[in-house]
């Protein structure tokens, strides 16, 4: 399958037109698609920008010096998310997840957390709110956020090795200093801290073990991702995929036995396991296996790029524009905008990583990248 890269200034030609539908009915939080999944989460992303350019995600022959970034009267505002925020809660939304790009590089971020922590569940609990970081940022930033109201975050590391981590994200950051976030995310109580670990072939996998062994006896929580196609720019081939069952072979090979725990939630994308002899709730590792265990059928996850789309798939080929209406100068009510998501999600049908093999030889397929729309 043939992919094409998609410059995030050219996405509007593939925008459908939104029109509000003539009559409302109000959310009663029970929305669900065309596939009978609700709709649980919601993934936010403040920003297009990076710090890192890693190899999966925004490589530097794509992502250079000359790649025109969005300009800022572009971004919602913060007032804008929030808005959006409040109706996919009231249409059931649990949980949101701040991405980007690298969020912490959006200026007073720590003001639309604060914002966001004040909504409530259609059962009048307080948002799960959660972030997603390269961990670049993190050391300074986490008690800032946590005193904000944010929940948890979850940091990408894909090795200990420096040679291997900078040769990932193709900048001169190190190990150290990301390891430096997680401790201050901990201290600070953003805790259990999610660890992200991309497994590519040839790159980096000689590092399962080693991570294993680092956090088996640590709270964090370490997930191992199969590299995934998501965008076009990663020049993703199934050869340098890892399954997750090789995975943790390895880690039991080297002399650690795994258990299996039972998931959180229904729709929870890392299967569950733990260090065997590790004690007092550590130890816990996470496989998400897009790839050969794709999790579509139980996915509730909606997505909101920086500028306002609405994406109902990771692997998304295009978007709902949400921007034009929150900005149209017949003010609309959020009612008219809710009724609006309604019907996006009702129709969606998106099951991309449960239908990849079977797609053809040849066949191109526009998708947006990660960094438009986050992980």
């Amino acid at each position: 399958m043939t992919e094409k890269f998609i410059p995030l200034s050219e996405l509007t030609r593939f925008r459908p037109a939104l029109s509000v539908p003539e009559v409302l009915t109000t959310p009663d939080g029970q929305l669900q698609d065309a596939l009978s999944r609700p709709l649980h989460d919601l993934r936010i992303s403040v920003t297009d920008r990076c710090n890192f350019r890693c190899v999966y995600c925004m490589p530097k022959e794509v992502f250079d010096k000359d790649y025109q970034y969005l300009p800022h009267k572009s971004l919602l505002s913060f007032e804008e998310i929030t808005r959006v925020a409040s109706i996919f809660a009231a249409h059931g939304v649990r949980k949101i997840r701040l991405t980007g790009g690298e969020p912490l590089l959006r200026k007073h971020l720590e003001r639309l957390i604060e914002m966001l922590a004040r909504l409530r569940t259609v059962d009048g609990k307080p948002l799960d709110l959660t972030l997603t970081t390269n961990g670049s940022l993190l050391a300074r930033k986490a008690q800032s956020l946590k005193d904000a109201g944010l929940t948890r975050v979850t940091v990408s590391l894909d090795a200990l090795d420096n040679a291997i981590f900078q040769r990932m994200n193709d900048v001169d950051f190190s190990v150290d200093e990301v390891l430096e976030g997680i401790a201050a995310a901990e201290a600070a109580g953003l805790g259990p801290v999610k660890v992200n670990m991309v497994v590519k072939a040839g790159l980096n996998d000689h590092e399962i073990v080693p991570m294993a062994r680092y956090f088996r006896d640590t709270p964090h929580i370490l997930r191992f991702i199969e590299y995934m196609d998501v965008g076009a720019s990663n020049g993703w081939k199934l050869d340098e995929v890892i399954p997750s069952s090789q995975v943790a072979q390895r880690i039991q090979d080297a002399g650690m036995p795994l258990l299996a725990l039972d998931a959180n939630y229904t729709g929870e994308t890392a299967t569950r396991w733990r260090h065997a002899k590790s004690q007092d709730g550590q130890g816990e590792l996470g496989f998400i296996s897009s790839v050969t265990g794709a999790f579509c059928r139980d996915c509730s996850r909606a997505r909101l790029s920086t500028e306002g789309k609405l994406y109902t798939c990771l692997f998304a080929s295009h978007g709902h524009d949400l921007r034009t209406l929150l900005r149209d100068p017949q003010q609309l009510p959020d009612l008219a905008i809710a009724n609006v998501i309604a019907h996006i999600w009702q129709q969606r049908t998106d099951r991309y990583s449960e239908l990849r093999s079977q797609n053809t030889a040849g066949q191109q397929r526009k998708k947006i990248e990660m960094s438009y729309i986050g992980g």
